[in-house]
């Protein structure tokens, strides 16, 4: 697919470089055209995916700021892609990098959920506590069952990403076939994706978490020794 693009981007720069004459116009059809669409299509589909959950999570946490700090899982995710990506030496595939890019984003946003929903949990159960040690008691809580979730996700597609083929039927294992080829690009940003977005959650979303109360804390702070 990258090939193709790269050839089709050349062609396109060559024609719009020289005068076709008037009246004279043109268009990629076949597999450029196809894929065109389901790239359109794929873009879509993840804004609206990203702007419904946005509006289930504000409706579920009655805040926006947590449900940003649960989304920013999906920029993440994105970053961890591309890393991959960048680091098996694989190409960026639209079509199939961009349908990995909408997976993660039902994927990745968990962990985060599960982790402010526990804090607020603890936070309602015992108000009285300081905020700090909430979302400590929440990492703690819920760091294997997130560590757990993401890692058997990431093994479960370790094998297609490294291009190795398990026919369970005929009791084969193959490697570097045409199927695992096309299904490798999608596997790698998955896995790298997952990984990057949970190793990056359990350091940011706590801190992020704990921002409003710290900021808060030291402003109460300058108002005291002002008076």
């Amino acid at each position: 697919e990258s090939k193709v693009s790269e050839k089709i981007n050349e062609l396109s720069f060559w024609l719009e470089s020289i005068d076709l004459g008037p009246g004279i116009s043109y268009k990629f059809s076949g597999m450029a055209e196809e894929t065109e669409d389901v790239n359109r299509f794929i873009v879509i589909a993840g804004i609206t995916a990203i702007f419904m959950m946005l509006l289930m999570l504000i409706t579920q946490f009655n805040s926006f700021y947590q449900s940003f700090i649960i989304l920013s899982a999906v920029t993440i995710s994105f970053v961890g892609v591309l890393l991959g990506l960048l680091i098996t030496g694989k190409s960026f595939s639209t079509t199939m990098t961009g349908i990995s890019i909408v997976t993660l984003a039902g994927i990745v946003v968990n962990n985060n959920i599960v982790l402010i929903d526990t804090f607020n949990k603890l936070r309602e159960e015992a108000p009285q506590v300081e905020q700090a040690v909430h979302i400590i008691n929440a990492c703690k809580q819920r760091l294997r069952p997130i560590i757990l979730t993401s890692l058997t996700t990431i093994f479960g597609l370790l094998p297609l990403a490294m291009g190795v083929s398990l026919d369970i039927i005929s009791r084969d294992i193959v490697i570097g076939s045409r199927v695992v080829d096309w299904w490798s690009n999608l596997a790698v940003s998955i896995v790298w994706g997952l990984g990057f977005s949970t190793f990056m959650t359990l350091i940011l979303t706590p801190a992020v978490l704990s921002l409003p109360y710290a900021l808060r804390n030291e402003y109460k702070k300058i108002l005291q020794n002002s008076s």
